[in-house]
């Protein structure tokens, strides 16, 4: 079984990419549904999270609030760092039992891993090939200001928190330009579903 890791920084259009290839049929793991999984009320991350972090990052329900830590921890990399210690591991081990697991079941010739900070935890270990998606800058702003009502400054913090584009393209396999729209995007995509299930 093949395993591709999907990665891409905030506003690249990953979750669009991870999304067309469910609609194709394919199997993603969504790391980033895992963490907000592992974060509801009550969890041992949750609890961890309000002993670091403070009880104001806890709505009413118990629930994280991910935009208030958001913006704490992309303009703090200590804070950063203290967070994804405490919900990576949890995540990385749930994803590679569950990788481990289809492999034995011998049920598909190829899935993929949707994880946006793949590289930055390590993740690349546990897959054979990355597909990296990008945008130019100034769509990756409109995107996330249209999808989250931020503004401008804050996407520009998040996106300089991030591992630099230069470094990910280096260690990716494929790299999917997603500037163009998405008939183009999907276009992409096809033609390396084609490479890859080929050699699966």
């Amino acid at each position: 079984m093949k395993v591709i890791g999907i990665t891409g920084g905030i506003g690249t259009g990953k979750s669009t990419v991870s999304d067309y290839l469910k609609e194709k049929g394919y199997y993603v793991i969504d790391a980033d549904q895992r963490a907000r999984d592992m974060t509801t009320a009550n969890t041992p991350a949750t609890e961890r999270i309000l002993d670091a972090f403070g009880a104001e990052f806890v709505d009413k329900d118990g629930n994280l609030d991910r935009g208030k830590l958001a913006r704490l921890v992309f303009v703090d990399a200590d804070k950063k760092r203290l967070l994804e210690s405490i919900v990576t591991k949890g995540v990385i081990d749930s994803v590679n039992a569950e990788i481990k697991h289809l492999r034995c079941s011998g049920t598909y010739d190829i899935i993929f891993l949707d994880a946006p900070i793949l590289f930055e935890t390590g993740a690349e270990e546990s897959v054979d090939a990355v597909w990296l998606v990008t945008a130019d800058i100034d769509t990756r702003i409109e995107r996330v200001m249209v999808r989250d009502d931020a503004l401008k400054d804050d996407i520009l913090n998040r996106i300089s928190s991030q591992m630099p584009e230069d470094k990910k393209r280096a260690m990716s396999q494929e790299i999917i330009d997603n500037s163009k729209g998405k008939d183009e995007l999907y276009h992409q995509v096809d033609a390396l579903i084609s490479k890859y299930v080929e050699t699966a």
